[in-house]
């Protein structure tokens, strides 16, 4: 009973002595930003496009790409307008589609845009992994990868694997979604990824005819989840048919209409 108690110990010590996965860079890549929600349907692929291309288009020495690691639901194709499957290089890497500037990777570049993606964990993580290790990024100064919504596998796997420089955090002021934007915000902080802050999505809807503002889905609730976490609101981005539109149509705000109202709240 001795001996097997102290066998269990020692077990136990050098599975604790393991630790968290060592992080290994991305060959090419500088900085990693990830873009994160705890609930989908908030904005945040919509939000890491236009910061993606607001990184580029605020100092054109940097070269930026887009990561859509959203195996289930993969946006970044329609957004960036972009189509086809990546070619090869001699080292069996894929390269990144490209457009605006921005070299992207998804997995809705690999199937067809109505297939759905009928996988188990494992599965999602192994595709997962090659997005990130099988691809030729060439020499980039910022990654931001369009995490999928939850606190789940595939967000702690890119946590745990890879240096990142910082997660933004994206939510509405509806109460509901504040609930998984904490959790989001505290799961970074427990696998030790700093939260560059908060930016409130769908703050304000300003009728076009009359100029009537409605807090649709509620007033001031990511400033102040912001101000109890400590953190930094970086935007307050409101529901402006203009965002939603460009999207659709692979013309992104920022690049599409850089003068707008609608993008002097989002930088």
């Amino acid at each position: 009973s001795g001996s097997r108690d102290d066998a269990l110990r020692d077990k136990r010590i050098q599975i604790l002595s393991r630790g968290l996965p060592k992080q290994k860079p991305i060959e090419g890549v500088k900085q990693v930003v990830v873009v994160a929600s705890g609930k989908g349907g908030v904005g945040k692929s919509t939000t890491a496009v236009n910061l993606a291309l607001a990184l580029a288009a605020n100092d054109s020495t940097k070269e930026v790409g887009l990561l859509d690691a959203d195996i289930y639901g993969p946006s970044i194709p329609k957004m960036m307008n972009l189509k086809g499957n990546p070619e090869l290089t001699p080292k069996n890497l894929m390269r990144p589609l490209k457009n605006y500037g921005i070299a992207c990777m998804s997995m809705g570049f690999l199937i067809e845009e109505s297939a759905p993606v009928v996988w188990r964990g494992l599965m999602v993580m192994s595709a997962v992994e090659k997005l990130l290790r099988q691809v030729d990024w060439g020499h980039l100064d910022y990654l931001v990868i369009d995490m999928p919504p939850g606190t789940g596998d595939v967000q702690l796997s890119v946590s745990q694997n890879i240096p990142i420089a910082g997660a933004v955090i994206i939510s509405t002021p509806q109460d509901v979604a504040l609930l998984d934007a904490r959790k989001g915000a505290e799961m970074f902080s427990k696998v030790h990824v700093p939260v560059l802050g908060l930016v409130q999505n769908m703050s304000v809807f300003q009728c076009p005819k009359c100029k009537h503002e409605t807090h649709i889905f509620g007033a001031d609730g990511v400033r102040d989840l912001a101000k109890t976490l400590g953190l930094d609101v970086l935007g307050d981005v409101p529901l402006h048919v203009n965002i939603r539109e460009t999207s659709d149509t692979g013309q992104p705000v920022v690049i599409s209409q850089p003068q707008s109202d609608a993008v002097s709240s989002v930088l």
